[in-house]
């Protein structure tokens, strides 16, 4: 299975801004955004010339890297999306949303999507009732998503919990901590959404 092994805190610099990458840090002073607030290399600092191509670029760069996928995968769900009713650049966003690995992070049971993925890759998560290792199931209305009875007190799954409490509720989401178990209410619309992503731009890039 192909997987992005570049560092985390490398990413933020790139999109000068934080991703929130790396769950508890990404809160603390130790953030290296907030140390170093540009691009790493002896060309972090310098000027770079905004064509339209970049910043279409960069908005297609920073949700691959905020939802944590790779090139291949990210173009099939445009290409999915396109092919969707709505709008191309909203389908676009609804599907990363409904990854298992994204539900199991905005329903508050990992730190981070990158933690949320390894839970799942590690077989520590049920999917009505059943135990699913592949992060990038979609899930539909309905379903329900908990950490198995074994797992639901181990030291990640804790601190995960413990920090959600003060993240925002998701609406589209029912989040039950204490059971360590999350429902899937609705599919979300652009306005639950809240990723630093201009999905028109995405689309402008994939459309040329």
């Amino acid at each position: 299975m192909a997987r992005d092994l570049d560092p985390s805190c490398k990413k933020c610099r790139r999109e000068r801004q934080k991703l929130f990458l790396k769950g508890e840090r990404c809160e603390t002073d130790k953030c290296a955004i907030e140390r170093r607030p540009y691009p790493s290399g002896e060309h972090g600092r310098g000027r770079v010339k905004e064509t339209e191509y970049l910043l279409q670029l960069r908005e297609k760069q920073r949700a691959k890297r905020i939802y944590g996928i790779l090139e291949k995968q990210f173009r099939n769900y445009y290409e999915l999306a396109a092919r969707q009713k709505g709008i191309t650049g909203e389908n676009l966003l609804r599907l990363l949303e409904v990854r298992l690995d994204n539900v199991v992070y905005r329903g508050g049971l990992a730190a981070s999507r990158k933690q949320a993925r390894q839970l799942v890759r590690h077989g520590h998560v049920l999917v009505n009732g059943r135990k699913v290792d592949i992060p990038s199931q979609r899930l539909k209305e309905g379903d329900v998503v908990e950490i198995k009875p074994s797992s639901r007190d181990s030291a990640v799954v804790l601190n995960a919990v413990k920090l959600a409490e003060g993240r925002p509720v998701v609406r589209w989401l029912k989040s039950d901590l204490d059971a360590r178990r999350i429902t899937v209410l609705a599919m979300p619309t652009r306005e639950d959404i809240d990723v630093p992503v201009k999905e028109s731009l995405i689309v402008e890039l994939y459309s040329k």
